[in-house]
């Protein structure tokens, strides 16, 4: 293939076939490490050069083995780039660029996509608004927060994705019980105050350091919502140009900015506070979203994330021009629950504004798209009575037992 560029992606979770789908139709070499646990997945397989398969969970691939055997793939093939395309995947991504020399996002930066605690504090320096925090490295440090910053407080792994992991605490006492249960673990986590409000996220693209598209959402029940409780994972996007739009807007971009992200995707998430109105940084990630986020974005935009992030890529190893196709501004809403069936039958959810059906098993969930913001709106509450009623199945948190 004339002027073909070759690619290693990387993903512990079946995701991304856009992503690599693009990357071959862009006219490159696109290998896979994943691991052996997904074997069975249907990946696209006509756009994979190899794939080669991980031992073990994510968290117990052996780094060195990873390294010697994607120098031996670099003995034939000369490699471009690496792709990280999961949260979990950012630092194996960032310890194969480091090692090899590959240009992209370095372990330093890497830490402020995946670290809680390194996104406090990069945010903090940057002037952007946090909740109130602290590491757990030091007793009088952890003392003196809970002396004065008033509870509610969260514990939160500062390397797992999403919700996961999350404990709250209400006192003090809990929370040197809470700690001292820790054990070693202790300094992987992190104190922060609690503050109660609506949770946004934007999704974006990012090309030499600018954010050439992003879309504001609402969710309208929250990941830690859904991760400790059960219930219908909601979101929908917001009214364009509005008050919060603007301001979600202008916060991401300062975000991505300050953390050095140069491009690729991005998905950030923030807080409006019942308390003060302000809306305050909670984390990002150097990634798309996920459950399903980007179809729903797709939706709304006309802009795919994954082939999109796949086509900045291209045009970045190839020194060409990317162009960001149409938008178009309407409005999605995605509601998505566990089901009880292995396949549930979904065919009664029949209105014209469905657009998109969730494919996983034990899912419940669909995708509608309007030019009206309310009827999105109108159709996710309803839909979400009636999922909880025919198909819903809670099942309990894991406790996590290793941490990243």
């Amino acid at each position: 293939m004339e002027n073909a560029k070759t690619f290693i992606c990387i993903s512990n979770y079946f995701k991304g076939a856009d992503f690599l789908t693009h990357l071959k139709s862009l006219g490159n070499k696109v290998y896979l490490i994943t691991g052996e646990k997904l074997k069975d997945k249907p990946w696209p397989h006509d756009a994979i050069e190899e794939i080669f398969y991980m031992q073990g969970q994510d968290i117990d691939w052996n780094l060195k083995h990873l390294l010697l055997g994607v120098g031996n793939l670099m003995k034939a093939n000369k490699i471009d780039a690496i792709i990280a395309l999961d949260d979990y995947d950012v630092e194996k991504a960032t310890y194969l660029r480091e090692n090899l020399r590959i240009d992209g996002m370095g372990q330093t930066t890497g830490r402020y996509f995946r670290d809680k605690l390194a996104m406090r504090m990069r945010a903090k320096s940057c002037g952007i608004s946090n909740p109130a925090f602290c590491s757990l490295f030091n007793d009088h440090d952890i003392n003196t927060f809970a002396d004065t910053v008033p509870a509610p407080w969260v514990l939160k792994p500062r390397s797992e994705a999403s919700a996961s992991g999350i404990i709250k605490i209400q006192d003090k006492e809990t929370l040197w019980i809470t700690i001292n249960e820790m054990g070693n673990n202790r300094f992987k986590y992190l104190l922060e105050q609690f503050k109660p409000g609506s949770v946004y996220h934007c999704d974006s693209l990012i090309l030499d350091k600018k954010v050439i598209f992003s879309l504001s959402s609402k969710y309208l029940a929250t990941p830690m919502e859904i991760s400790q409780g059960g219930g219908v994972f909601r979101s929908s996007n917001i009214l364009y140009g509005s008050e919060d739009d603007k301001a979600i807007k202008k916060i991401n971009e300062e975000v991505l900015k300050g953390f050095g992200l140069k491009h690729g995707a991005a998905h950030t998430e923030f807080i409006k506070c019942d308390e003060d109105g302000k809306i305050y940084f909670l984390e990002t990630s150097s990634r798309v979203g996920g459950a399903h986020l980007a179809e729903m974005v797709d939706a709304a935009s006309n802009i795919n994330l994954w082939k999109e992030w796949a086509a900045i890529e291209d045009a970045l190893v190839k020194e060409k021009k990317y162009k960001l196709p149409k938008i178009k501004k309407e409005y999605a809403g995605i509601v998505l629950t566990l089901s009880k069936d292995q396949k549930p039958d979904l065919s009664s959810f029949s209105d014209p504004e469905v657009c998109f059906t969730v494919p996983l098993d034990y899912h419940a969930g669909l995708i509608v798209q309007s030019k009206d913001s309310g009827r999105v709106l109108e159709l996710l509450n309803s839909y979400t009575d009636r999922l909880t009623r025919d198909f819903s199945a809670v099942v309990a948190q894991e406790k996590i037992t290793k941490l990243h």
